[in-house]
């Protein structure tokens, strides 16, 4: 008795070697994206400061001019444009555009205000010989001068500089008068990320030593103008 022929129905495995082509560039898909999020999750945060090491408020030539008596400082929270009022750091690609970038794995150590307010009152103290009244106590009737800050412009530019613009109002307490000045400088940035950071630590430097010398000017002569940048 002769068999008649089986014939196997192979549309199953049609249909599972068409369903694995389709779904192959997805699958490739997700593994990429997963490995992505892996290497960004990897890299890790990095934190920066606007506080001068204290070799650099140690060689400060305002040093030398220490008063003998000692002076008492107040400085207040620093007002900043709004943009700039966060621990991330903003930088621009480059000067002439409108385009920033915050750095989500780059950041201030506080937010930037709290740094920035931090730095400036450590240095002025350290190069004025001043004592900050937030921090140490002081006897009843003993003046002090108080200090309002602003941050009227920062830029940090990757790959080239920082940019700064201050203004800051003198009043010692025991006087009527006020002193507005303004400052600003730039420095040099030129190796990426951190060496914005280290160029933002060298302006807030030179902004606090500036406030320093013209506390230290008018200390000397209640009278005094606002003192050219050096």
């Amino acid at each position: 008795m002769n068999r008649l022929p089986s014939f196997r129905d192979s549309s199953g495995d049609t249909s599972r070697a068409a369903f694995s082509a389709s779904s192959r560039p997805r699958l490739v898909a997700v593994v990429a994206a997963a490995l992505l999020a892996t290497a960004c999750a990897s890299q890790p945060d990095r934190y920066y400061t606007l506080a001068a090491p204290p070799s650099v408020s140690a060689s400060s030539p305002s040093n030398s001019a220490a008063p003998a008596a000692p002076v008492f400082v107040e400085l207040a929270p620093v007002a900043l444009p709004e943009r700039l009022a966060r621990p991330q750091m903003v930088v621009r690609d480059n000067a002439a555009g409108a385009q920033v970038r915050i750095l989500e794995q780059h950041r201030w150590s506080a937010s930037f205000e709290k740094e920035l307010r931090d730095a400036l009152a450590a240095g002025v103290v350290a190069r004025g010989g001043a004592i900050d009244v937030t921090k140490a106590a002081r006897q009843n009737g003993q003046p002090v001068w108080r200090v309002a800050v602003q941050l009227r412009d920062f830029d940090a530019v990757e790959n080239s500089r920082v940019d700064a613009s201050f203004g800051w109002t003198l009043r010692r307490s025991d006087a009527p008068r006020a002193l507005h000045c303004h400052w600003q400088g730039s420095e040099a940035a030129i190796g990426g990320i951190d060496s914005l950071a280290l160029g933002a630590q060298r302006i807030t430097s030179r902004a606090a030593e500036a406030i320093a010398r013209q506390i230290a000017s008018l200390q000397a002569d209640p009278a005094a103008a606002c003192l050219p940048a050096a």
